[in-house]
């Protein structure tokens, strides 16, 4: 595994409720750090207030290993109701891309959340750097903790999602 193509990671969950409340969920930005163990917090920049293309977010993370950090994130894609993607601006550029994807299915909604590195470097490129001959695995186990990390949202999406529908 290479960091230069661009590894991806998605999880999903099936979530017994409708589209609208998944969608509603999966697009509100600070609900990943309510559930991550990474995310610290996240707040809207120049004035957006809802995921739209264009818009800007700030999120601040913490990390045994890497220590503290802040990026800023730019809304690139909206599917109203589907999907949204957003590209995590670091100091040496785009250093990844993340998405939400809600789908309709027989039962409830299928919700994913994916990752890709790259393409720009980010601070994982620092460890790689650092031991070469060690990326592949260096790469798998970052990508092991944004799946831990997406399945935590996921799980809080699903309970948030079921418990509202279980409401009068």
């Amino acid at each position: 595994m290479r960091y230069r193509d661009h590894p991806t990671v998605e999880v999903a969950e099936r979530i017994s409720c409708d589209a609208a409340t998944a969608w509603a969920l999966v697009t509100d930005i600070g609900l990943p750090a309510r559930c991550s163990n990474e995310l610290q917090s996240v707040e809207w920049l120049d004035g957006a207030d809802r995921v739209a293309v264009g818009a800007r977010f700030r999120g601040r993370n913490r990390h045994d290993a890497m220590g503290e950090w802040e990026t800023v994130c730019e809304v690139v894609e909206v599917e109203d109701g589907r999907r949204w993607v957003w590209n995590v601006r670091g100091p040496m550029g785009i250093s990844g891309t993340w998405g939400f994807e809600v789908e309709p299915a027989r039962e409830g909604v299928i919700v994913r959340q994916w990752a890709r590195m790259g393409p720009d470097r980010s601070g994982l490129s620092l460890a790689i750097d650092a031991k070469p001959d060690l990326e592949g695995r260096i790469i798998a186990r970052r990508l092991a903790e944004w799946s831990e990390n997406m399945r935590a949202n996921l799980v809080c999406v699903r309970e948030l999602a079921e418990t509202s529908s279980a409401a009068p």
